[in-house]
């Protein structure tokens, strides 16, 4: 089956098409409707009627836009009409969805008249946030965005004049940097003088490109003031003309810094590429076939050629989701009444300075494992950075309050907390745990401290100023693999190796003499096993906390720390918790990874240990010990476990969160059952920490939850140490290191 069909296939499977509408608040009774609609909506219809601004607080309008088009200039299918560009509006929805929480209607209007599609857009104004103009033919698409940008107190914004510019700006300020030239010397080609073209152009000279730099072809030629004198050019283009000879485009990129092409595949030669300035930067944008292959560009020259094109299977793609999502999310967040030239190069600087910066472990993943660092084949971020949106949004939020253009104020700690509620509550859940330990960072060893994900996140974690991280390896080989990552810093290094750590070596033997360690293999484990040389560590309190795991298997990776630093004095069993969330909602599930078959006072330990971490992350915790059985409907020594685990702590004076037990899974997690059916319960609300009977179960659920229910998984956490310990999974991401560290910090302090 070919790609058409597959995407025919994909469009029509039910319901058709790519958005729904969904609901935001309880529709579920008589009261939630009488609320939702009549009577109860005159309430907010009123205080809009008294003060229309109060339709942000009232109404869905300051997460909404608008993706308008009349189909005249759909991708490369030309003027296909309205009826025909619906599925890609509709995709434009999906992209303001995905990538920034954005709401869309999207409006196909049968209209080819510039004026009187103006006229109905602006009209809509009390029903959106902002407007998205979108595959609107040139020079109309000019006509209606000035129109309605002057009428209209909302932002109005036409992704393909605006989006590419902004994208290939970044790139831009990027490339010029990486081949050692300034903005304002590079001398510009443009191939193509259309919509995009034209704000490109434009958007170059805002970033300090000169005008006089600038070389711009259409399909006659270079676009010279003799051609203008002439009329041959409309009022567009005569922006862009120049006093200079005629020519073609051969004669246009001799000796130019800079190719951008936004026209036809195929016109630029090799020749045209090598008569170019040295380390030239090719910007072959017009798809599917750009003007020029990448290897065809690549091949030309033996100095670099920094490429980039609008594919996704080259490095360097210009694309317009790196943009348009989160300049919208900026915008409305301070309600903007325009996006403005200000706004534009916020947008642009904050992606050139994101592609400076390490690549987390998701995005390398998503590009075939292949390392990615900042140079000639990577100065845009990838279109699946999460970052980008904590990048974007807030530069473009503060260049509208800086520049008037704002209605709202923003302060970005609390900005940058609602972004990453937008992400999950995952993002939201860890941000607390972030701001606590930025608070107060501690020292935290890395085990596996040569492992270069141990690098990347120390990098991480020091530069965000969560944590002071020690790596535990071969100083020599940890550094070098830092500067070849292009990591601009000097990590913290305990070499095992090199140092003097006889004092460790006494402490393991006097720990382990009569467990069977004689002081030679105390000696031999210091020098070769970074677990059992970071739990000594710890444990004489040269660091605060300890990660290791990346490498080994978890039970041979948390042997050394309960070895050595053990359970904490009033605590007799450690255990592994995950905290999975899901969209609104949080579940602290334990134990999954250390006690193999508990009794009833394990359970007991878990319970009380997995409560005071949900409160590490500001969530008050209802315990369910969970069985097969619903209090006391199934008798044996299985289900008796969980039910005198929930009797002492219930018994428990040092016990202050609900706990109840044993009882099935959907009983603890569903409300309507616990008050329905069992309203004697200790919960009168659904549980969030659910303790399972046995470590097999535990592991089980919480895969399942994961995979089957949508849940993202931060862990397992090690709770019931004397000093903070958290063993990571083989395989895990530097994300999920500086995730752990960070809660190490906070259980440090």
């Amino acid at each position: 089956m070919g790609l058409d069909e597959d995407a025919l296939d994909y469009h029509r499977t039910e319901p058709p098409g790519k958005l729904e509408i969904s609901t935001t608040k309880p529709t579920n009774t008589q009261r939630d409707l009488s609320l939702a609609y009549s009577p109860g909506v005159a309430a907010p219809c009123m205080e809009i009627h008294e003060d229309e601004t109060e339709a942000y607080s009232y109404t869905a309008k300051g997460n909404l836009v608008g993706v308008v088009s009349n189909g005249s200039a759909v991708l490369g299918l030309g003027d296909i009409g309205a009826q025909a560009g619906k599925p890609v509006m509709e995709g434009k929805g999906v992209l303001f969805k995905r990538f920034a929480d954005i709401d869309v209607f999207d409006i196909e209007l049968d209209e080819a008249d510039p004026n009187r599609f103006a006229d109905a857009v602006k009209m809509m104004e009390p029903t959106f946030g902002g407007i998205n103009l979108e595959d609107i033919k040139a020079p109309e698409c000019f006509t209606i965005e000035e129109r309605l940008r002057e009428e209209m107190d909302i932002p109005v914004f036409h992704d393909d004049q605006h989006g590419t510019a902004i994208i290939s700006g970044a790139a831009l300020v990027n490339a010029a940097d990486v081949a050692g030239k300034d903005l304002a010397d590079l001398e510009i080609v443009f191939s193509g003088a259309g919509a995009s073209a034209l704000a490109t152009a434009r958007f170059y000279v805002s970033l300090g490109a000169r005008p006089e730099n600038i070389l711009m072809l259409d399909s006659s030629g270079i676009i010279t003031e003799e051609r203008a004198r002439q009329g041959d050019v409309n009022e567009y283009k005569r922006e862009f003309a120049r006093d200079v000879p005629g020519g073609d485009l051969a004669d246009a990129m001799r000796g130019a810094d800079v190719f951008v092409g936004l026209s036809v595949g195929g016109i630029v030669s090799k020749e045209m590429i090598r008569s170019m300035a040295e380390d030239p930067i090719v910007f072959a944008m017009a798809n599917p076939d750009p003007e020029i292959g990448y290897e065809e560009a690549k091949a030309a020259r033996e100095d670099t050629v920094i490429m980039a094109t609008g594919r996704s299977d080259y490095p360097n793609q210009v694309n317009n989701v790196l943009g348009f999502p989160f300049i919208f999310r900026g915008a409305l967040d301070v309600r903007a009444s325009e996006i403005n030239e200000a706004m534009k190069v916020a947008a642009a600087r904050a992606l050139a300075d994101l592609a400076r910066r390490d690549v987390p472990d998701a995005v390398v993943k998503a590009y075939g494992d292949q390392p990615i660092q900042y140079g000639p084949d990577y100065i845009i971020p990838k279109p699946v950075d999460p970052r980008v949106l904590f990048e974007v949004a807030p530069a473009v939020a503060e260049a509208a309050i800086e520049s008037g253009a704002a209605r709202a104020d923003l302060e970005a700690d609390e900005y940058e907390e609602r972004l990453e509620a937008r992400l999950g509550k995952s993002r939201e859940m860890m941000r607390v745990v972030l701001n606590k330990a930025k608070s107060e960072p501690k020292r935290v060893a890395l085990a596996e401290g040569d492992d270069e994900k141990m690098i990347r996140a120390a990098y991480q974690l020091e530069e965000q100023g969560i944590a002071e991280p020690v790596l535990i390896g071969e100083e020599d080989g940890i550094k070098r693999t830092a500067a070849n990552l292009g990591l601009d810093f000097q990590p913290a290094v305990a070499d095992p190796t090199t140092g003097e750590y006889d004092a460790y070596t006494d402490r393991l033997y006097e720990l382990r003499r009569r467990k069977g360690i004689t002081r030679s293999e105390a000696e031999e484990l210091v020098a070769r096993d970074t677990n059992y040389f970071g739990s000594v560590m710890v444990e004489q309190g040269d660091a605060d906390a300890l990660l290791t795991g990346l490498t080994h298997h978890y039970p041979s990776a948390l042997r050394p720390p309960l070895q050595v630093i053990g359970t904490a004095p009033d605590v007799d069993y450690a255990a592994g918790v995950y905290m999975l969330t899901f969209k609104n909602q949080v579940i602290f599930v334990a134990d999954a990874t250390v006690n193999q078959s508990p009794d009833e006072d394990v359970l007991t330990e878990v319970t009380k240990q997995t409560g005071k971490l949900a409160r590490r992350f500001n969530v008050e915790p209802r315990a369910a010990l969970l069985s097969y059985s619903d209090f006391g409907s199934v008798d044996n020594e299985g289900t008796r476990k969980p039910r005198k685990a929930a009797k002492a702590l219930q018994d428990d004076p040092e016990v202050d969160f609900p706990v109840d037990g044993e009882m099935q899974a959907d009983t603890a997690v569903v409300e309507d059952i616990l008050n329905g059916t069992y309203e004697f319960s200790e919960l009168e609300e659904a549980a969030n920490v659910l303790v399972f009977p046995n470590l097999e179960a535990g592991n089980i659920g919480y895969k399942l939850l994961q995979r089957l229910g949508g849940a993202e998984a931060i862990g397992p956490m090690l709770v019931g140490m004397d000093r903070p310990v958290h063993v990571l999974q083989r395989g895990d991401e530097v994300k999920d290191i500086v995730n752990l560290a960070s809660v190490a910090v906070v259980d440090a302090q």
